[in-house]
């Protein structure tokens, strides 16, 4: 390993006393666990990986990397530029009122919704093209998948029907009890759902939870704040994060809670306050955007980014609007906005504009002119 020049910090002499006479010599290699340094090799993966000094920026590099630049002569971080809203493709059919939605910015799923109830529309990261219906059209619906062709289309107005698309069909696959603007995430094999509007509760508020495992639906923890028409946003059923939503025909909520898995935990609120919104990412690195709040004739743009212990306020969708769609699979970076519902009650019209987010990732220095 070679050796360690003295300093105050190591000049230590057996029995612990500190020799503070000279700094002279180098402290013998037999002195110095080897372990104690060749067994770091990477920092928390929170933080992204400690590389060692290279002469050029290294690619691929992930989020959260650090790395010195020694041509450069600059520390470096690998982290994401302000996000920005963008036009994208106009959908065929204006909808909204429960669009689900699947993919990701440049293959996306669109499907239900009021306008258009069995209609789907895939995305190619520049127009919409109608593909092969619903088997049982319907609004207030919800929507998740991570890929353009595999996803879930759960319950909707007054059903509990489940269906599952390939791809190029949709198959209806095991109900949930009926449920209308659920919350919704994970994937086409593993997902959870949880509150949503059903008539035959007294408040209209199904408390209940359901796992789903790619084959059947089983019951599990209720939410501690039921509510319907949040943001759901997690890749599988062990890790996903329910952002605001309604109560009771109440006005929207700022409540957020995490599911591991096993049980709910509430954490930090969203600054804004709503429901029937939309999301995508993790549930550690979400991106929320539009809704109403709190009340539904107050359409807000907001997009909020949660980095797994608070929200931030970024850019504003160009458009206000509630009911509508999201490529659930995509991420902080690069997520996808369709649809909706585009101005206050009553008038409500269904509206078929698409936004696009980026927040490209790029090195940016940290240390050095």
């Amino acid at each position: 390993m070679g050796t360690i020049k003295q300093n105050f910090a190591n000049n230590v002499e057996t029995g612990g006393k500190h020799d503070a006479k000279d700094l002279s010599g180098t402290v013998p290699a037999s002195n110095i666990a080897n372990s104690s340094l060749s067994d770091v090799t990477a920092v928390n993966p929170a933080l992204g990986d400690l590389r060692q000094t290279v002469s050029s920026d290294p690619s691929p590099a992930s989020f959260g990397d650090i790395w010195y630049n020694s041509t450069a002569q600059k520390v470096r971080l690998k982290q994401k530029t302000a996000g920005t809203w963008a036009s994208g493709g106009n959908m065929g059919t204006a909808r909204g009122n429960g669009l689900g939605g699947a993919g990701t910015q440049t293959a996306a799923l669109a499907f239900g919704g009021d306008g258009g109830t069995n209609l789907t529309e895939t995305y190619n990261g520049s127009s919409w093209s109608e593909t092969a219906e619903l088997s049982t059209g319907r609004a207030y619906l919800s929507g998740t998948g991570l890929t353009q062709t595999a996803a879930l289309a759960v319950g909707g107005n007054g059903v509990g029907v489940v269906e599952s698309w390939d791809g190029s069909s949709w198959t209806e696959v095991a109900d949930v009890p009926v449920r209308g603007y659920s919350n919704l995430a994970g994937s086409y094999t593993s997902a959870i759902v949880t509150g949503g509007f059903n008539p035959s509760y007294g408040s209209g508020n199904d408390p209940s939870s359901q796992e789903w495992n790619g084959s059947s639906w089983a019951e599990t923890a209720e939410m501690n704040t039921p509510r319907y028409a949040g943001a759901g946003c997690g890749i599988n059923a062990e890790a996903v994060i329910i952002a605001g939503g309604s109560s009771s025909g109440g006005p929207g909520s700022a409540v957020a809670e995490t599911w591991n898995g096993s049980s709910w935990t509430e954490v930090s609120d969203l600054n804004q306050a709503r429901y029937n919104f939309k999301g995508s990412g993790t549930s550690t690195d979400a991106l929320v955007f539009g809704g109403a709040g709190p009340a539904s004739a107050n359409l807000v743009g907001n997009t909020e980014e949660w980095n797994g212990s608070s929200w931030t306020e970024v850019s504003d969708l160009a458009t206000r609007r509630r009911g509508g769609g999201s490529a659930t699979g995509g991420t902080t970076s690069s997520s996808l906005a369709f649809g909706g519902n585009g101005t206050p009650e009553p008038a409500v019209p269904n509206v078929n504009s698409t936004e696009e987010w980026d927040a490209p990732v790029g090195p940016q220095s940290i240390q050095g002119s």
